[in-house]
């Protein structure tokens, strides 16, 4: 069974960047799509970026041209670089591999844009 640890959240004002990590404790990269996920208070857990196992990438409309997801397969990692933040970019952010329904998640890092 893959476990996923995130880390890289924290607190930052709007225009501010930060960089999600997701390090997977087994090997991924012939293996799995991931995906960067996050739920809002109130709200449905929604996909924010996904990289294929073969490198090719999606984003939520909300996120194109400020987020940018990676993987490094030698490391096992996946990053989720954010820029240009907004406060409507506050939520919990979680890491999937495998999918969202039968996939596997990480415990979720906060992420709180605000001045």
């Amino acid at each position: 069974q893959v476990q996923l640890v995130e880390s890289g959240g924290g607190l930052v004002q709007p225009g501010g960047s930060l960089r999600l990590s997701c390090a997977a404790s087994e090997r991924i990269s012939s293996i799995y799509d991931m995906g960067w996920y996050r739920q809002a208070p109130g709200k449905q857990r929604a996909v924010v970026a996904r990289i294929t196992s073969g490198g090719s990438t999606y984003y939520a409309d909300a996120v194109k041209g400020r987020f940018a997801i990676s993987r490094d397969n030698a490391w096992n990692t996946v990053y989720l670089q954010m820029n240009s933040l907004k406060p409507e970019d506050t939520a919990v952010y979680y890491c999937n591999a495998g999918g969202y329904d039968n996939g596997y998640w990480g415990q979720g890092t906060q992420v709180t844009v605000s001045s």
